[in-house]
């Protein structure tokens, strides 16, 4: 991808994030409670390095409000036409384009390469993220939403709050479905590997973007995911995807997510007074 269509890209997010209203609202309910149990320095911030909350049964809890920690923040408006976007909601490099993780660029079947290079060409107008349709979860890590995790025994689910989205991850030993009906976030089932919850999905609907690139997997996609807490402040997510409609091998990315304490998930719905893809249509 050129640094000017990257640049169209990131500003085409931060005017998506203008829309939709990433900013918290101040006077909300318990966006500054205490999270209970926070490991800190004795200056008062948080122990990002302490070791990983455990569950009864010894395992790491991925319990927790999480955000992408990818490092790739909205730039602020410097004499541009680009919105001001608020540093402390950053938005993954992957988010733009998650074949920048992935050495040698994505391995595209050629009618893929030829729908993506259309979508980069055309700034992403048919995103469905900006028409307001539901992310994969595999996009949702990427995106600068929180999400909130809750790890209960047989089953971790995941809780998004752009436009009230949830996943289930079930633990409980059951095999994945042999005919699923499609879904956004697929079916998913997870096993513990010593350290590292490995989880396998399937069931996914067709052409689910993964990016504002147009990135996307199909219905035949299996996506395996390695989940690790290394320390309190940390998730790392290795994710291979094996999708042969799409690509002519799977590849494999390592996504990053970091802890966010004292605040809560608030209602995000794109919906709600919805005007951009009216306005920005053709454009």
């Amino acid at each position: 991808m050129t640094p000017i269509v990257r640049r169209l890209l990131i500003a085409s997010l931060c005017s998506i994030a203008g829309a939709v209203g990433f900013v918290l609202p101040a006077s909300a309910q318990w966006l500054k409670y205490p999270t209970p149990g926070v490991p800190r320095t004795p200056d008062g911030k948080v122990d990002m390095s302490a070791p990983p909350p455990r569950t009864q049964d010894g395992k790491p809890d991925f319990s927790g409000i999480w955000l992408t920690d990818d490092g790739f923040p909205c730039p602020q408006n410097q004499g541009t036409d680009l919105l001001t976007c608020g540093p402390e909601l950053p938005i993954s490099r992957y988010g733009i384009d998650i074949g920048a993780g992935v050495a040698g660029g994505l391995p595209y079947r050629p009618e893929t390469a030829a729908l993506v290079k259309k979508r980069t060409a055309e700034q992403s107008k048919d995103d469905p993220h900006a028409r307001c349709f539901p992310d994969t979860f595999l996009r949702s890590y990427g995106l600068p939403h929180l999400q909130k995790v809750v790890q209960v025994p047989g089953l971790l689910v995941m809780l998004d709050e752009d436009n009230a989205m949830y996943r289930q991850v079930f633990t409980d030993g059951r095999p994945l479905p042999h005919d699923p009906n499609p879904t956004w976030n697929g079916y998913s089932s997870g096993r513990w590997e010593g350290e590292t919850l490995v989880v396998d999905s399937i069931g996914f609907r067709d052409d689910l973007w993964l990016d504002m690139a147009g990135n996307f997997i199909t219905s035949a996609a299996k996506i395996r995911e390695r989940i690790r807490r290394p320390d309190y402040g940390h998730l790392q997510i290795e994710v291979t995807v094996d999708d042969p409609k799409a690509y002519t091998k799977p590849w494999t990315i390592t996504l990053k997510q970091r802890i966010v304490v004292d605040t809560e998930l608030v209602d995000e719905i794109c919906l709600e007074n919805e005007k951009s893809s009216q306005r920005m249509l053709g454009k």
